[in-house]
C-alpha cells in the first residue's frame, strides 16, 4: 500500500506559491522603478532631444542606429543603471535573469507603440541578431508576446 503524499503535495504547492510570489513582487518592483534614471541629468537632457527623432525613423535603421551614436552619453549611463538591457551584461543576454528578460519584452513591446511604424515582432526578429539570441529564446519571446493586451 502506498504513503499518503498529501502533506507533500501540500508543502510543495505552498513552496511553489512562495517562489511565485517572489516573482511577482520582484516584477511589480521593477515595473514601479523602470527608466527612472531617463528622467535625470545626463539622460534626460539627451532622451528630451533625441525620442521625438528616433520617434520618426525604423527601428534598426541606418538612421537609427546614428542617432545611437550620438546619444552615447546617455545611452551608457542608462544601460549601466538598468538591467533590463542586455548592454548592461559583459555576456548581454546570457547573463541575464528571467526577470530581466520579462522586463525588456516589457520594454521593447512599450518601445513599439512610440515609433509611427513599431512592430514588436520585427523588434524581436532584429534583436535577435543584435544581441546573439538563440531561436528557443526567441521562440519564448514571441510566444510570450501573445498574452500582452493592447
Amino acid at each position: 500500500m502506498s504513503e499518503d503524499q498529501t502533506t507533500k503535495t501540500i508543502e510543495h504547492i505552498i513552496n511553489v506559491r512562495k517562489y511565485m510570489s517572489f516573482t511577482r513582487d520582484e516584477l511589480i518592483d521593477r515595473s514601479v522603478k523602470h527608466d527612472q534614471s531617463k528622467l535625470e541629468s545626463p539622460e534626460k537632457e539627451i532622451f528630451d532631444e533625441y525620442t521625438p527623432k528616433l520617434s520618426q525613423v525604423t527601428y534598426g535603421s541606418d538612421e537609427y542606429k546614428g542617432y545611437l551614436k550620438e546619444m552615447k552619453i546617455a545611452l551608457d549611463h542608462h544601460y549601466l543603471a538598468n538591467r533590463h538591457h542586455p548592454e548592461h551584461f559583459e555576456n548581454g543576454v546570457n547573463d541575464m535573469n528571467l526577470i530581466d528578460l520579462i522586463e525588456m519584452l516589457c520594454d521593447w513591446k512599450a518601445a513599439t507603440l512610440r515609433h509611427d511604424k513599431g512592430d514588436i515582432y520585427k523588434s524581436i526578429e532584429i534583436n535577435k541578431k543584435r544581441f546573439d539570441i538563440s531561436d528557443q529564446l526567441t521562440k519564448i519571446l514571441l510566444n510570450t508576446v501573445k498574452l500582452f493586451r493592447e
